[in-house]
């Protein structure tokens, strides 16, 4: 079986993928849809206490679309033999991608001066909860907890409310997308030195990084930041409307949007009240505003105040849930989804990548592997004889 390639962008790259759960995959994801040769490296059956769980997982969607385009290796750490294979295929990777905690790393000989010594050109990237070193290094890393401590759940929800979670994993798929540019960027520097490096990144570092606005407000300008529920914290009005059959988003932003709104909906007066003369006005008034906007909008559908609205220059969409999402006109001509055929021959829809490149595009050639798929394969090319892949079978390192 000749590589997976799912690009020429990055083909000349190959990435030992050690990572699980999903910052990891999503990092590798990204560098195999581009056309590396992701190895994705995972314990032999019966080496893992979860086995079962992830038997039953490596089927469903999210293992699937987390982990296509990319071939499949075991390997049982715990064993020499196995890290003896682990570090003659660093001889010849590009990067290794890791998300243990940092003493786990230096145990298994996949630490960044054991790895620079076997490969100067090597970069080792590891993926944490908290950081390399510091007091919280050795504390396992989750999602929602790291939203919580991140700042997240504080201006999440609405006001008055507990804090809330976001209804996605920020901090998990942040941190995958800044590892995969810290790799690129450390690739593109390796051209000029001839030397690798260690990348790390966090998903506390990633998720303070994601609150961009909020953070920025309280260090620069000392206001902390609150839940707004589906407003905007500094405009008025803009948020989540109801209409007569459904939910619209707005955005009104600025002295000229307002005019431009008040125009397209035929409420001229509006400009003329002092209460909704200027943003800060609107903002300090904001209930009164939205009560304004609400009546109206309930006269008519979704459709018709986001056709008038566009039209106008004023952001404006409905609220789908996931299967009208798919069905949207604009979804549809974008390409999101893609489709790649199992090993078994069942063809499954999956998200393509949103990063266009027009002339070396990513595109969708595999899916998932199963579990060791391409063990033999990876390892003859490593130069292994058959017998000696037979031997690291029977010493359990495979």
């Amino acid at each position: 079986m000749s590589r997976i390639q799912a690009s020429s962008a990055l083909a000349r790259f190959r990435v030992l993928d050690l990572s699980r759960v999903r910052a990891g995959p999503t990092c590798a994801r990204m560098l195999a849809d581009f056309g590396a040769d992701v190895i994705r490296i995972e314990p032999p059956p019966g080496v893992d206490p979860n086995d079962a769980m992830f038997a039953a997982k490596r089927k469903g969607g999210d293992f699937q679309n987390l982990n296509r385009n990319k071939r499949g290796l075991t390997l049982n750490l715990k064993r020499p033999e196995a890290r003896a294979v682990l570090h003659k295929l660093a001889e010849s990777a590009d990067v290794v991608l890791e998300n243990w905690r940092p003493d786990v790393k230096k145990r298994l000989g996949v630490d960044y001066e054991t790895l620079r010594k076997i490969n100067p050109r090597i970069i080792l990237a590891s993926i944490s909860g908290f950081g390399q070193d510091g007091p919280y290094a050795w504390r396992p890393g989750f999602d929602q907890v790291i939203q919580g401590m991140g700042g997240l759940m504080s201006v999440t929800g609405f006001p008055n409310t507990v804090p809330t979670r976001a209804g996605i994993a920020v901090s998990d798929s942040s941190t995958g997308l800044y590892a995969a540019l810290g790799i690129l960027t450390a690739l593109l520097e390796r051209e000029v030195s001839g030397e690798g490096q260690w990348v790390h990144a966090s998903l506390l570092h990633s998720q303070i990084a994601m609150m961009d606005f909020q953070a920025a407000r309280y260090l620069v300008d000392g206001q902390v930041a609150g839940q707004e529920g589906n407003d905007h914290p500094t405009s008025a009005p803009m948020g989540l409307f109801k209409a007569s059959d459904g939910y619209l988003n707005i955005g009104v932003s600025g002295e000229g949007q307002w005019k431009d709104f008040c125009t397209a909906i035929g409420r001229l007066d509006w400009l003329e009240r002092p209460e909704f003369r200027l943003n800060a006005d609107r903002v300090r008034n904001r209930a009164e505003i939205n009560g304004t906007v609400q009546a109206l909008f309930a006269t008519h559908t979704v459709q018709h105040w986001v056709q008038l609205l566009n039209k106008a220059n004023i952001p404006s969409g409905p609220v789908y849930d996931i299967p009208q999402m798919f069905e949207d006109d604009q979804v549809r001509h974008l390409g999101v989804v893609g489709e790649v055929d199992t090993a078994q021959g069942e063809r499954l829809r999956l998200i393509t990548q949103p990063v266009v490149l027009e002339r070396t595009p990513a595109s969708l050639v595999a899916a998932a592997p199963a579990i060791g798929q391409h063990s033999d394969e990876v390892l003859r090319e490593a130069g292994y004889a058959d017998a000696q892949i037979e031997q690291l079978r029977e010493a359990g390192a495979i």
